[in-house]
């Protein structure tokens, strides 16, 4: 089963000096961990961040077990998410530099049929987020070769939707799908959907990625 997870690539963004630059700007600035500028509390674990994520999806897909899946999905440290790169090693350097702290990965489906995954992903503060979850979202049309847009109408502001209508564009895919990508205070989220078509795909990925925005604390 694909879970769809392209390799992950940010060695350019580091290399280029521009997360470097961001991360050196803003994290003396950045809220501490343990709270947002709201005053809501913010995971100090990954249990916590599980409590956090959405228990079902809008199509009604079944979830899928954690275990069940290769590579399981669940708990993410940083060496988990370096091994999705062609050079773990390099990516779990890179993922440090970005402030990586924990994550939790999610999927509903079944077998081949339409699929839904919802990623989170907590980093040390909020450029951090913003910046991987821009970066991925490119990566990922590269890799899928979509039409990416920023700012849809369908998704709250900041948020990036890529949508592959068709899949013969990619050999991992097994119908039109849809994948958004948000930062949210210090959270990256990502919410992918193979549907039956592009409009089913994108309806499942809007309404999902707006479900656990709901669930997260307020930026």
């Amino acid at each position: 089963m694909n879970l769809l997870r392209p390799p992950v690539v940010l060695a350019a963004v580091l290399a280029g000096g521009l997360a470097v630059g961001l991360l050196a700007g803003c994290g003396s600035s950045m809220p501490a961990v343990a709270t947002v500028a709201s005053g809501g509390q913010i995971p100090g674990s990954p249990q916590e961040l599980e409590r956090l994520l959405i228990t079902d999806v809008p199509s009604g897909l079944p979830r899928l077990p954690d275990n069940g899946l290769q590579p399981p999905a669940g708990r993410k440290d940083l060496a988990d998410v370096a091994r999705y790169a062609q050079d773990p090693g390099h990516e779990q350097q890179i993922l440090r530099e970005y402030g990586y702290r924990f994550g939790w990965e999610r999927f509903w489906g079944r077998g081949t049929d339409p699929m839904t995954s919802v990623f989170v992903y907590q980093f040390r503060d909020w450029a951090s987020a913003g910046v991987y979850a821009r970066e991925i979202a490119g990566n990922d049309a590269e890799y899928y070769h979509g039409m990416l847009q920023k700012d849809p109408p369908q998704l709250p502001a900041g948020c990036w939707l890529l949508s592959v209508d068709d899949p013969s564009s990619s050999s991992v895919l097994h119908g039109p799908a849809a994948f958004a990508w948000c930062g949210h205070g210090v959270f990256s989220v990502s919410v992918t959907a193979v549907g039956a078509s592009p409009k089913a795909a994108q309806a499942e990925v809007a309404a999902a990625l707006r479900a656990q925005l709901r669930r997260l604390p307020p930026r």
